[in-house]
């Protein structure tokens, strides 16, 4: 089972982006997800969560203005950023605790996408 982090790339302040995680390679379901990021020189920051029942959090920076969200299908999340800053400019990692059918769990790091906000 592989995750792919896409969506990213270069945007003004004040657009937006839409990230997208996907699990392939099996029969699989995203039970539960998170958002990071990391900018030069800093530590990896967990920016977003979501749980099964569909409970979110996030870092107060982003709070008002980063959506998480799962899709339809079920082997998909999002991250919607909408107002970003330059201050937003990263890589965005997902992670996920992922049911592979039947029943084996696992968690997953996608790739990682490059976010970049210019002034």
């Amino acid at each position: 089972v592989q995750l792919q982090a896409s969506g990213g790339g270069l945007v003004q302040a004040g657009g937006s982006l839409r990230l997208s995680c996907t699990a392939s390679g099996s029969i699989v379901t995203i039970d539960s997800m998170a958002w990071y990021r990391q900018a030069p020189g800093k530590q990896r920051e967990l920016v977003a969560t979501i749980n099964r029942g569909g409970s979110t959090n996030y870092v107060d920076s982003v709070k008002g203005r980063f959506t998480i969200s799962r899709g339809d299908a079920k082997n998909t999340g999002y991250l919607q950023m909408n107002s970003l800053k330059p201050e937003d400019t990263a890589v965005y990692y997902c992670n996920a605790d992922l049911i592979v059918w039947p029943s084996l769990r696992s968690n997953s790091w996608g790739q990682g996408t490059q976010v970049t906000v210019s002034s």
